[in-house]
């Protein structure tokens, strides 16, 4: 147990002082007149005499307690260390080619909803890159942004000139942007459905180490037909992440499992914090006092 105010317990010598004053104090002699008939002395009255008159002493040692905060530690215990988790979206003009029922950025788009919704307690953002990189939602733990985003994204509804697909300039920006939010692990999700020319030339390398350094895992999902590209497995490999291939809706969504169940997220032990402990200290006052007020109705020295 703690208190705030420690240099208030040095007002206790008061009480304590009080207490030692009125237990040695002897009572008035009075003169009485007596038929000398014997008188046996019962000697426990005067020790609870003297143990009413320390009452008012106890409970001023309480209110001190009290004035100086006393307080004590909450239970230790563990919570959900937050991974911030940024996805990449390819909005190139290829993400708009069918895919199930619909097309592989209404896919993308949905099972990143689906993911969003049942991983709480994390930080999530969206890039959205073609040509360019845009930073859609910067990382938050609200994601109500997300589940509006699909109508303004859509490659059909972007300029032309955002069509190409240009994965590093993308990664490159994904990783400031992590690096630029809270502690805790850090992890992309790209998804794409081509090539990339800025991957090319050992560029790939370069910014796997870059994110390795930083701690930063990629999982990158081929939204299309076939294998993804080699140079975005060199990257995943490098830093501990991994590369799947989603050729249906259904295929997209187990991989999102599969990355929940390969990432979760580690529990760290929090400092308890200090509370306060009146309680126990206020229901003794509230007793003594009341025992106190009980023994002025007989259980008292004579006061005359």
């Amino acid at each position: 147990m703690t208190f705030a105010h420690p240099w208030m317990l040095v007002l206790l010598v008061v009480p304590a002082a009080l207490a030692v004053i009125l237990w040695k104090r002897g009572g008035r002699r009075i003169p009485l007149p007596f038929d000398h008939q014997p008188f046996r002395r019962v000697r426990w009255m005067g020790f609870l005499l003297k143990s009413a008159d320390m009452l008012p002493a106890i409970l001023l040692s309480l209110v001190v307690v009290i004035l100086a905060g006393p307080r004590r530690f909450e239970q230790p215990r563990s919570e959900r260390e937050m991974t911030n988790i940024l996805f990449c979206l390819d909005v190139s003009g290829s993400m708009t080619a069918t895919f199930g029922s619909g097309t592989r950025y209404d896919a993308a788009m949905e099972a990143v909803n689906d993911f969003i919704s049942f991983r709480k307690g994390d930080a999530f953002g969206l890039t959205v890159f073609g040509s360019a990189v845009l930073n859609w939602v910067p990382l938050t733990t609200d994601v109500s942004a997300f589940r509006c985003a699909p109508p303004f994204l859509n490659p059909s509804t972007l300029p032309p000139w955002f069509g190409g697909t240009s994965i590093g300039m993308a990664l490159r920006s994904a990783e400031k942007t992590l690096l630029a939010g809270e502690s805790g692990d850090r992890m992309i999700v790209l998804f794409t459905d081509g090539m990339s020319y800025d991957l090319m030339n050992g560029q790939d390398l370069v910014i796997a180490q870059s994110l390795k350094e930083n701690g930063i895992k990629l999982y990158g999902i081929h939204v299309a037909e076939g294998g993804a590209p080699d140079e975005v497995g060199v990257i995943a490999s490098v830093t501990g992440g991994e590369v799947f291939s989603a050729g249906d809706p259904a295929a997209l969504k187990a991989i999102f499992a599969h990355i929940d169940e390969m990432e979760k997220a580690p529990l760290k032990r929090v400092v308890p914090d200090p509370v306060d402990f009146f309680q126990p200290f206020a229901l003794a006052g509230l007793g003594i006092g009341t025992l106190y007020l009980g023994t002025l109705f007989g259980w008292r020295h004579t006061p005359w």
